[in-house]
Formats: C-alpha cells, sequence, structure tokens
C-alpha cells in the first residue's frame, strides 16, 4: 500500500477517525473534532488501501500561510501528532512520511507522539508525564509523596471537608482560568479561547468530556477546576485552574486524586498530565507517582533567497 501525499480537501473524514481510533498510538489530539477546533484545517501522509479507501497509516500537518509560503505548526492545545499506524501498516518509518512531506512547506515544526522514534539533528526532545492506572487505588496512592497522602487524610478530617463535583458547562472554568492562570500562559489571545471554546464543544459532543470542580462549602465559591479528555486508552488533564485559596487548601489535589480514584483498576488506561517542561509543574505531576516520558519535536527552515536578507 503506497503513501500519498493528501490536502485537506482530499481527506476522507470517516476513513481518518477510523483510523485514529485503530491506531496502535493512543494520541486523541489526531481526532477530526481535535484538529477543526484547533487548526481548522490540515494536510496529510496517509497509508492507503486502495481497494476499500481504507486510511491504515496517518501523519497530519496542521499547515497555515505565512509570508513566506505555506507552514506546518503545532496547534495550541495539541501536544502530540506524529504517525499513527495500525495493524495493517506496512510503513512504520516516520521518515518516510517526513520525506513526502517536508519539502511542500517553507517551514515545518511538528511534535511528534511518545511511540514515535526518530534520529534526526534536527529533532528536540520534550517530555510529558504519565501514569498507568492500571494499578489498584490503593496501589497507585501509594505512589504520592507522603505530603499529599497527609494533606488527604487532613481534609477529609475537616469539619467540611472540600469535595470535588462535576459539572457539564466548561464557562466558569475557562472564567477561571483566564483570570488566574491565563495570564502566566505566553502567547494566549482571545482566538485561543474561542479555539479552546470549541474544541470542548466539539469533543463533549463526543462524550469525551469531564469537568471538575471543587467549591468552597460555605459560599459556593468556585476554588479549583480541571477539564480532563477521555478516551479508551489515554486521559488527557488538558487544563486547570485554581484561585490563590484554592491552591491554599490544596483543591488542584483534590481533584486529580478523585479521578484516579474513578479510573483506577482500568488495564491498559494511562493518564497525561500533559506537561513537564516547567521544573515547578514537572514536580507536581511526580508527586503522583507519574513519570516522565520523552517525545520529540521536528523542526526545519527553508526559507526562499529573498528573505535570506533577514538573518
Amino acid at each position: 500500500m503506497p503513501l500519498h501525499y493528501l490536502p485537506f480537501s482530499a481527506l476522507d473524514l470517516a476513513a481518518w477517525d477510523a483510523c485514529v481510533a485503530a491506531a496502535e498510538q493512543a494520541v486523541p489530539y489526531a481526532q477530526a473534532a481535535w484538529l477543526q477546533a484547533t487548526a481548522g484545517r490540515w494536510d496529510a501522509v496517509v497509508e492507503r488501501e486502495d481497494a476499500s479507501g481504507r486510511y491504515v497509516s496517518v501523519l497530519a500537518l496542521p499547515t497555515k500561510w505565512r509570508p513566506w509560503g505555506r507552514e506546518v505548526y503545532q496547534p495550541a492545545f495539541t501536544q502530540q501528532l506524529g504517525l499513527l499506524t495500525t495493524a495493517a501498516s506496512r510503513h512504520r518509518a516516520v521518515e518516510e512520511y517526513l520525506a513526502l512531506a517536508v519539502g511542500h512547506f517553507g517551514r515545518f515544526y511538528t511534535q511528534l507522539n511518545t511511540a514515535n522514534h526518530i534520529s534526526d539533528l534536527r529533532v528536540a526532545s520534550r517530555q510529558t508525564y504519565c501514569l498507568s492506572l492500571a494499578g489498584s487505588y490503593e496501589a497507585l496512592q501509594k505512589g504520592y509523596t507522603a505530603d499529599y497522602r497527609r494533606r488527604l487524610r487532613i481534609n477529609q478530617q475537616q469539619e467540611q471537608p472540600l469535595q470535588v463535583s462535576e459539572t457539564h458547562s466548561a464557562h466558569e472554568l475557562l472564567t477561571l482560568f483566564q483570570t488566574h492562570k491565563g495570564s502566566e500562559v505566553a502567547g494566549l489571545k482571545p482566538r485561543h479561547y474561542r479555539q479552546l471554546a470549541q474544541l470542548i464543544a466539539n469533543l463533549q459532543r463526543l462524550n469525551q468530556v469531564r469537568i471538575l470542580e471543587v467549591r468552597e462549602p460555605a459560599t459556593g465559591e468556585l476554588l479549583a477546576g480541571a477539564l480532563f479528555i477521555v478516551t479508551p486508552r489515554v486521559i488527557i488533564y488538558l487544563f486547570a485552574a485554581a484561585t490563590p485559596a484554592g491552591k491554599k487548601a490544596g483543591a488542584p489535589l483534590l481533584l486529580l486524586d478523585y479521578l484516579i480514584q474513578e479510573y483506577a483498576a482500568t488495564p491498559g488506561l494511562v493518564l497525561d498530565f500533559e506537561g513537564g517542561m516547567i521544573p515547578s509543574i514537572a514536580r507536581f505531576f511526580a508527586n503522583f507517582g507519574a513519570q516522565p516520558v520523552p517525545y520529540a519535536a521536528l523542526s526545519q527552515t527553508r526559507q526562499p533567497w529573498y528573505l535570506s536578507w533577514k538573518r
């Protein structure tokens, strides 16, 4: 089965999603609903079964126009993409796919997934933190730091312990995020929040969204919230926010502990904390027993001659 470079207009999105769902690599970011919200359009290198039209492997290439031509970029809220292969795939080297793609673009930047391996000088190593949820809750909690276990006990001993609840509206959480965290996240603009709202709506239609929150018992004030994307093989901790009072009370810890307890003892399921490049955040994830997992970021620039004077 040959590889094909396909523009977005030629993609069969039903075949695309079937391939993503069947892929050996669990990468929810590659779903059409995800990419439609964050990128709008994307080209791809596809391994296609010509008789049936079925896709057996895909490499997504989100694209946009810049002064130097088209470029491949990593959309906001999309940690990993890269090569996804199924059992029927005969082409398993990511370099084969990239060879068909790179020449189409003036600039090329993509973050592969944790299962992709590539040897290239243009590749930088990044990392996320992951926790297998196959063990029992008791076994998983033993992997927490002693301080986290102590804080959970102290909360339960309170006259009115903080409780985790679930909501179906992301409005308050987005507001909390913009108020208390948005300023910390470099480059987030109003259009990014529109993309995020569209992403949540798209994935809610697929029943993949869970929004958890912790409120102050006496006043009902929202102390912290978190949004998780739940799929059969991976749960993504997409984003979270907390007030200063919520952080002091340990509300973010309660949110993650609640989710871990609910999905514990699920073979093959992994919680991806979706981050780890910032040391303080990496420590927070590691305190739950999560382990660093590397993935690659590939960058190439091929500027035309008339832009070379800008170097």
